[in-house]
C-alpha cells in the first residue's frame, strides 16, 4: 500500500486543479487511517493508467490517472498534438496541424475542452474551439466542414452521469472518421511520453480561435439540404414533398443532453412538423435528474416522453442519447401498457437503411447511370441489410463494433449498428448522427401517416419484401472481465455442434489472422437454418454477450414472424444451456 499512496501524493503534489487534488489528499488520509474503502479507490484510480484506444478515453470523473480529470486530458492533449505533428510532417506539410474541439454538457467537458485547446495551442497547432456546448456529429462535422487535420470531442456519450470521455476524429484522408488501429497505438505512445514529465510544466498556449455559429449554420444548411433533396415527390404535384401536408404530432426529448436545438433547427429547415418536447428534460444537465442511465434503451429512460406524448395524443416520438449521436423512436402500439413501443436498434436500420436504398436507386434514374453504392452495418447488426441490398443491387459489407469501420466503407451510401448509431449521409458526417437520422425518420413516417398507414405496417411491409429476421441478446454476467474472455476461450476448445436444433454449418473466429480487419475476440456460428450467433465478452464490462439471429420466410408478415421469433426463443434457450453447461464442466474442473 506504500507505493499506492506515494504515487497518489505526487500526484496530488502536481495536480493543476485544486478540486481532484483534495479529493486525492483525503482519499490518502483515509487510506493511510486504515479505511479499507479509501484503499480500494486509490488502486482503482491509481493502479495504471486511464487507456486510449480507438474511442479514445472514458472514464469517471475524479482524481487519479485512472480516471477523467484535468491532468489526463492536459497530458492527452499533447500526445495527441505531438502525434498530429509527427503525421504533418512525415507528409511534408507546410502548415502546421490544426484541430477543432467540441465539448457537450456533461459536468467538467467545458473546462475539459478549455485544457485541449489550451494544450493544443501551446504546442503550436492551430486551435478552433466551438462557442458552446454541443452534439457529437457537429464536431465530426466541423472537421470536415473546416478542413482541418482532427478533431476532438469531449463527451461520454450515453455512460452515466459519473463519466465523461475524450472523443478524437482524423480530417485529410480519413475525411472526419473516427481514429482506427493503428492510430490509437501512436497515438497511446505520445500520450505516454506526455505523461512522463510534470502537467505544470506543459506549454499552454491562448492563441486559439473561439468559432462563431458558423460551423452549426452550415451544419444545419447541408444536413437539411440532403434531407430535403432525398424526399420522395407527390406523383400529382412534383417538387412537393410527400406527406408535406400531413399533420403528424412528434414528442422530442434530448435526454437531459445537448441536440434540443440543433435537432430543432434542422426540422425546420427540412419542412419537418414542430415538435412538443419532453420539457423536463430538454435542456443540458449533467447530472442526468430525471433518468437512472441516459440511454434512450435502458428501461425507464423514455417514461417522461411516453407521458408527454399521451398527454399530446403523439404519433411519433423522437428521442435522443445526451450527445445526439444516437436516435430512438417509439410509435403507439394497442399492446404496450405505455401505449407506445419503442423500436429496435435493428428495426430502424432495416427502415432507414431501406430508405436509404430506395434513394439511392432514384437518384441513379435521374441521372440515368447505374446504381452504385453499399449498406453497411456491424457484425452484431441484423443480417437484414444485406437482404435490402441485394433487392436495390448495392454492395453489402459487415464491419467490426463501432462506426471507426462502418464509416470508412467504400462507397457507403448507410451504415448502421443494433446500438441506435445510424449513418444517413456520409457526405456530411462521417459518423453517426443522431439529428439526421431522426429528420430522415420523421418524414418517413409523415409519408407514411399520408398513406393512411403506420411504422409497423411498414415493419410488415419489409417482413412481407425481405423476409423476417428477429434479433436478442444473452448476456452473461461475470465475476471479472478475464472470466468473461476465459469463457470464450473455452468456447473455442468445445465449440457448439447444434444450437437450437440446427446443425452448425459454419464457424469463424475473428481471432484468426485474416478473419476481420483486426483480430477480434469474437466467434461465429452460422446455423443450416440460416440463423446466426455471434459470441462475444465485452470490452468495458464483466460480461459475455450472445447475439441471435433467426430468419423467416414462410407465410404472409404474422406467419413469418411468428415462426422467426419461436425460433429465437428456441435458439436463446439453447444458447444458454450450452454456456451453462461450459460453466459448470469449469467449476468442476
Amino acid at each position: 500500500m506504500e507505493a499506492i499512496i506515494a504515487e497518489a501524493t505526487a500526484w496530488a503534489d502536481a495536480d493543476i486543479d485544486a478540486s481532484t487534488r483534495a479529493e486525492a489528499r483525503a482519499l490518502i488520509e483515509r487510506a493511510s487511517a486504515g479505511d479499507a474503502d479509501a484503499v480500494s479507490e486509490l488502486r482503482s484510480a491509481f493502479g495504471g493508467r486511464l487507456a486510449f484506444g480507438t474511442a479514445g478515453l472514458r472514464g469517471r470523473l475524479g482524481a487519479g490517472p485512472k480516471r477523467m480529470n484535468r491532468v489526463v486530458v492536459s497530458q492527452t492533449s499533447a500526445g495527441f498534438a505531438a502525434f498530429l505533428w509527427e503525421e504533418a510532417k512525415q507528409r511534408g506539410a507546410a502548415d502546421a496541424p490544426s484541430v477543432v474541439i467540441g465539448y457537450d454538457g456533461r459536468i467538467g467537458s467545458a473546462v475539459f475542452a478549455r485544457d485541449t485547446a489550451e494544450v493544443m495551442s501551446g504546442a503550436g497547432v492551430s486551435t478552433y474551439l466551438l462557442p458552446e456546448a454541443g452534439p457529437t456529429p457537429l464536431t465530426a462535422f466541423a472537421v470536415r466542414h473546416l478542413d482541418v487535420s482532427a478533431g476532438v470531442m469531449i463527451t461520454a456519450s450515453h455512460n452515466p452521469p459519473r463519466d465523461n470521455g475524450y472523443k478524437v476524429y482524423l480530417g485529410d484522408a480519413d475525411a472526419g472518421s473516427q481514429i482506427a488501429p493503428p492510430t490509437d497505438a501512436a497515438i497511446a505512445a505520445h500520450i505516454d511520453r506526455a505523461a512522463a514529465d510534470p502537467v505544470a510544466e506543459l506549454p499552454r498556449g491562448h492563441g486559439y480561435s473561439v468559432l462563431g455559429s458558423g460551423v452549426a449554420d452550415a451544419y444545419v444548411a447541408e444536413t437539411s439540404a440532403a434531407v430535403l433533396a432525398g424526399l420522395p415527390q407527390r406523383p400529382d404535384a412534383p417538387g412537393v414533398a410527400l406527406g408535406s401536408d400531413t399533420d403528424l404530432r412528434v414528442v422530442y426529448t434530448a435526454m437531459h443532453g445537448v441536440g434540443a436545438e440543433l435537432a430543432q433547427r434542422v426540422f425546420l429547415s427540412s419542412g419537418l412538423p414542430r415538435v412538443t418536447p419532453v420539457r423536463e428534460q430538454l435542456l443540458p444537465d449533467g447530472r442526468f435528474p430525471t433518468v437512472d442511465f441516459p440511454n434512450p434503451e435502458e428501461p425507464g429512460a423514455l417514461d417522461l416522453a411516453y407521458r408527454t406524448a399521451r398527454a399530446a395524443s403523439a404519433d411519433l416520438i423522437v428521442a435522443h442519447d445526451p450527445d445526439a449521436d444516437r436516435l430512438a423512436l417509439a410509435a403507439p402500439h394497442p399492446a404496450e401498457a405505455s401505449g407506445y413501443r419503442r423500436l429496435t436498434g435493428n428495426e430502424l436500420g432495416l427502415l432507414l437503411g431501406w430508405r436509404a436504398a430506395e434513394r439511392a436507386v432514384a437518384e441513379a434514374q435521374q441521372r440515368e447511370v447505374a446504381v452504385r453504392g453499399a449498406l453497411a452495418c456491424t457484425i452484431v447488426s441484423s443480417p437484414a441489410l444485406r437482404a435490402v441490398a441485394a433487392a436495390y443491387g448495392l454492395d453489402y459489407a459487415e464491419t467490426l463494433s463501432g462506426f471507426k469501420w462502418v464509416s470508412r466503407v467504400p462507397e457507403l451510401v448507410f451504415g448502421f449498428e443494433e446500438a441506435l448509431g445510424y449513418l444517413i449521409h456520409p457526405a456530411v458526417v462521417r459518423d453517426k448522427d443522431g439529428i439526421s437520422a431522426s429528420a430522415d425518420a420523421i418524414a418517413m413516417v409523415r409519408e407514411l401517416a399520408a398513406e393512411g398507414r403506420t411504422i409497423w405496417d411498414r415493419l410488415d411491409e419489409a417482413s412481407e419484401r425481405f423476409g423476417h429476421f428477429a434479433s436478442g441478446q444473452v448476456t452473461l454476467r461475470l465475476p471479472s472481465m478475464a472470466a468473461a474472455s476465459a469463457l470464450a476461450a473455452r468456447v473455442r476448445r468445445d465449440p457448439p455442434v447444434e444450437l437450437g436444433g440446427a446443425r452448425v454449418a459454419d464457424a469463424r473466429d475473428l481471432l484468426v489472422p485474416g478473419a476481420a480487419e483486426v483480430p477480434a475476440d469474437v466467434l461465429r456460428y452460422g446455423l443450416a437454418d440460416g440463423s446466426r450467433v455471434m459470441i462475444r465478452p465485452s470490452g468495458t464490462e464483466p460480461k459475455l454477450k450472445v447475439y441471435l439471429d433467426t430468419f423467416s420466410d414462410v407465410g404472409a408478415a404474422p406467419e413469418r414472424r411468428a415462426a422467426a421469433e419461436g425460433a429465437l426463443g428456441d435458439l436463446e434457450r439453447s444458447v444458454r444451456s450450452y454456456l451453462e453447461g461450459l460453466q459448470a464442466e469449469a467449476a468442476s474442473a
